[in-house]
């Protein structure tokens, strides 16, 4: 049995220590909120927290997570940065389809979480590994300064 911290809460797996995080959350847990984009780590939209940082849930081995704080998409807005994020998100309509945006907003989340006022390059850095085919990048980044600035 593998023991992992999801959420504020230790739940046990019966599962392969080398499945995809990402697998563990959806499949097993039942957390759908993360999305499977591309099974590489390129798009992001599988991202969440391992304490408090972002990574990409299909990269990331059940084993290495064992012992860490993961938080989902479900709980971000429990947190200062994770609410500020997401009211912002609304504020502004960011969402057109909306498949991406659990991986946009736990990557903004975390970034604003290590730097609460970022400049536009730290914003364009830390997004750019979040692929959005609908092409709301302009409102995403919109988003993060209005929920810097919350």
């Amino acid at each position: 049995m593998t023991t992992l911290t999801i959420n504020g809460q230790d739940h046990q797996f019966d599962v392969p220590d080398d499945m995809p995080l990402l697998w563990v959350l959806r499949d097993v847990a039942g957390l759908t909120g993360t999305k499977f984009g591309c099974g590489a780590g390129l798009c992001g939209a599988c991202t969440v927290h391992l304490d408090g940082q972002a990574v990409r849930s299909c990269q990331t081995l059940v084993s290495d997570a064992v012992g860490h704080r993961i938080a989902t998409i479900e709980t971000v807005g429990q947190t200062p940065a994770g609410a500020a994020v997401q009211k912002a998100w609304l504020d502004l309509e960011v969402v057109q389809c909306g498949y991406c945006q659990s991986g946009q907003i736990m990557q903004a989340a975390a970034l604003l979480a290590g730097n609460p006022k970022p400049s536009d390059g730290d914003i364009d850095s830390a997004m750019s590994g979040n692929i959005c085919r609908c092409g709301t990048y302009p409102r995403i980044r919109a988003a993060i300064k209005q929920a810097s600035a919350a």
